[in-house]
Order: C-alpha cells, then structure tokens, then sequence
C-alpha cells in the first residue's frame, strides 16, 4: 500500500499493513480517529442536553432562531456518515450518548450540545454489518459522556451492546496486536466510561483524551507538545486536534462555524502531523482525533505515520 498516495482505499488498511507490524501492540500504532463522530447527524430541532446551563436554556427559548443555527455550525463535527469513516480508514470513534429527557421510550442517541437523529443500536447496527465484511479491521468504539441513564437502563444497553457485537467483543488484556487479534477473531474494543462497566470483563475504561480546548492550531499543537513533554499514557490515549471554540468566540464571528475554522487552520496542523511519530517511546503517538476527517486527507496521514514503525523494525 502507498501510504503518501491522498487516493488509495483505506478500508482494509489494517490487513494491508506490512507483516512485521503485525506483532506490535496497537496501542503503538497510528490509528485515525474521529472526534464527536456521529455529530453530522444532528437533529436541530431535538432539546438541548441536560449538561447545558440554565442561561443558556434561557436564551436558546427566547432566540431559538438564531440559537439554532449556531449550534448547528459550532457543534457539527463531522460530515461524513459512520460507514463512510470506516470506509476511509477511521478506527477510533468518540461517542457521547444520552437519553432524551421526557422521553417515555428507552432509545438511546448521540449528544453534542443537542442530540441525533440516528439511535445508537441503529448505529452501531450498521457498524457491526460493516466489520462482517471486513474481518481484519480492528476497530475501537469509545461510550463515553453519559446522560440521563439509569443503572438499569446502562446494563440494558451493555447487554444490547454484548448481543450485537458478541464474539467480536475483545476482553480486557495487556497486550493485543494485530496477530492475536486475527486469531481470536475480536475486532470491537468497546470503552465504556462508567461504573457500571465495572464488572464486565469484555468492556474497556475510558481512555485519555488529551483536549486542547483552543480555537487556533497553534494552541493545540502547543497544549499536544506540552502533553508529549509529560510522557505518553501506559495503553490506548487519543491525541485531539480539534479546535474548540468558546461561546464568546462565536459571538464575534457569527458567519464563521467549525468547518471553516477546522479547514482554515489545517495547513498548520497538517505540517505537526507529518511530524509525529507512533510508538513506546516517551513522546510517541497513539490514537489521533480529528475533525471533518473527510475533506482533507486525514487518514492517509495518519496511517502513513506507522511507516516510522517499519523503518525502526529494519533498523533493529
């Protein structure tokens, strides 16, 4: 696979990795990641999230108008449907998940300041469809951010996750690669970061997501740095380079939204990227989280990265 060719198909690019990667944990390797992955399915019209203040409750009654729009473009992350980001070669998806409030179903949904369309065993459905076709691909599906579940509603929706994945769920172990992977036939690591995790083997903590909350990529390429400087995780951690911005900054630039910021600030991202290095080292990289992964050639870059591996595994 020519991993510098912006054109080649990422969909297997697991299986397509060269063999003597196969026997490195994958927490050393560069795996792209998506941030606020199901956020291109928004539903504007849905409540706000529980976690929203009261002010902004308020404002959002008295200025639904020009309230929703905004959120719309701030908090819309992706573009690209959950298939397409597998297709593309994404292995890491952020997912924040909530119960609607007043609502006398049990469906769960997908949240970023507002909730989803999509449900999320719909969702995931359609994930779990994906990974039968594509037997060598390991991917990682990160719950976190939980709203307005019940502990009885959580260990419904574990069962739901455990019958639909099923032997595809991988335990929890010290060290897993690609090898020992192919051979169990476990593609899922599923991260759950709640309690009532706590006593499922097969579910994963949370893992550590370093956010930069800044809105230029200056500021997340210094917050990131700052971060190596202090010493890589033990396991799976998540690099973000997601740009943030605060309500104040999208106050005074009410024509702008997180698309053009993202798009306007890649070049200066793109030149940090290249640079990184996966790996066991101190300030090696692991699992990297974008936004808009699909307008410009995020995966490829990442992937392209565990070339660096390859090169240190001649050398030795």
């Amino acid at each position: 696979m020519d991993y510098h060719n912006m054109n080649q198909n990422y969909e297997e690019w697991m299986s397509s990795l060269p063999e003597e990667l196969w026997d490195i944990p994958i927490s050393n390797l560069a795996i792209p990641g998506s941030h606020d992955a199901m956020s291109y399915c928004l539903d504007v019209n849905s409540p706000l999230v529980r976690s929203e203040s009261d002010t902004f409750r308020l404002l959002d009654r008295l200025f639904y108008c020009l309230t929703r729009p905004a959120i719309f473009r701030w908090a819309t992350t992706q573009d690209k449907g959950i298939v397409e980001q597998l297709s593309m070669g994404i292995r890491f998806f952020d997912l924040r998940i909530a119960r609607k409030p007043r609502d006398s179903s049990n469906y769960l949904y997908f949240k970023h300041v507002i909730y989803t369309h999509l449900t999320v065993l719909e969702t995931l459905m359609s994930v779990a469809i994906w990974l039968e076709s594509h037997p060598k691909e390991i991917i990682i599906l990160a719950c976190s951010h939980f709203e307005g579940l019940s502990d009885k509603l959580h260990e419904s929706f574990i069962l739901s996750l455990k019958k639909l994945f099923g032997s595809k769920l991988c335990p929890q172990e010290s060290v897993l690669t690609l090898r020992s992977l192919w051979a169990s036939g476990h593609q899922v690591l599923l991260s759950y970061d709640s309690q009532s995790a706590a006593r499922h083997r097969d579910l994963w903590p949370g893992i550590p997501y370093w956010w930069a909350n800044k809105p230029t990529a200056q500021g997340v390429i210094s917050y990131l740095d700052w971060q190596k400087d202090l010493g890589r995780p033990e396991g799976f951690f998540v690099s973000g380079l997601n740009l943030t911005a605060d309500r104040s900054y999208i106050a005074l630039n009410p024509k702008q939204s997180l698309r053009t910021l993202t798009l306007r600030n890649w070049e200066c991202v793109r030149t940090w990227l290249e640079n990184q290095i996966p790996g066991e080292q101190s300030k090696s990289l692991n699992i990297i989280a974008g936004d808009f992964v699909g307008p410009v050639p995020f995966c490829p870059l990442v992937i392209a990265l565990n070339q660096k591996l390859l090169q240190k595994t001649k050398l030795i």
